[in-house]
């Protein structure tokens, strides 16, 4: 029996959070598939938004399990992964977007071409990954969250980063759908998500690289 491949979760630790639906979907699409470790900047907890009624339980399970406890960003050595997620974290425009360590991870993957996917805010974790003044995603075709749903967020204005913008003005090629439609990206090795919606679409996306590869 082949030994399992093993994925790391990344996650935002800022207190705009990580989607409770999102990651449940990667959760448990992911345990059947992979060995799992999770981690965020500074192994803070994970802070989950969106809890309704659906997710408030299987939140409070996870949240007592031993896997529940993040690992440090700063301490993972990519090369111990076979393949990289990213849910939707609103979070991640404050924390991930501008993280060294990420950049350090995705740049091994990506020189190694092991699979990467990101899904709806989590895809703006990927705009940290500059060698120099280049992008190491251009080149690639991608997507993320569409303007058209960002404005619907109170917090619009203030967003540090617009997916979109950065992907065209760094040699990427952006794609969207309607609002709230899924709409996924593969290109290489690199899977992407419009939204929250998109996330389970992607991840079996992520598990079929994965199968595939090894």
């Amino acid at each position: 029996m082949t030994s399992k491949a093993t994925c790391l979760i990344v996650a935002s630790a800022a207190p705009q959070g990580v989607s409770a639906r999102s990651f449940q979907q990667c959760f448990s699409l992911c345990s059947p598939a992979f060995n799992l470790q999770t981690a965020t900047p500074g192994g803070k907890p994970i802070e989950f938004t969106g809890v309704d009624e659906s997710s408030a339980r299987w939140v409070q399970d996870f949240s007592i399990k031993p896997y529940a406890s993040p690992a440090k960003l700063e301490s993972i050595d990519g090369a111990r992964y076979q393949a990289l997620l990213i849910p939707d974290c609103p979070g991640a425009l404050n924390d991930l977007a501008h993280s060294g360590s990420l950049a350090r991870i995705l740049a091994h993957f990506i020189s190694q071409k092991k699979p990467v996917c990101a899904v709806g805010q989590g895809v703006s974790a990927l705009c940290c990954a500059t060698e120099g003044q280049k992008w190491i995603f251009s080149g690639y075709s991608l997507t993320g969250p569409s303007v058209f749903e960002l404005v619907r967020s109170p917090d619009f204005a203030n967003l540090p980063l617009i997916v979109e913008d950065f992907v065209k003005d760094n040699g990427g090629f952006y794609t969207a759908s309607q609002e709230d439609a899924v709409h996924v990206v593969l290109d290489r090795h690199l899977v992407t998500g419009q939204n929250v919606q998109s996330t389970t679409i992607a991840v079996n996306n992520l598990i079929l690289l994965c199968n595939s590869g090894r």
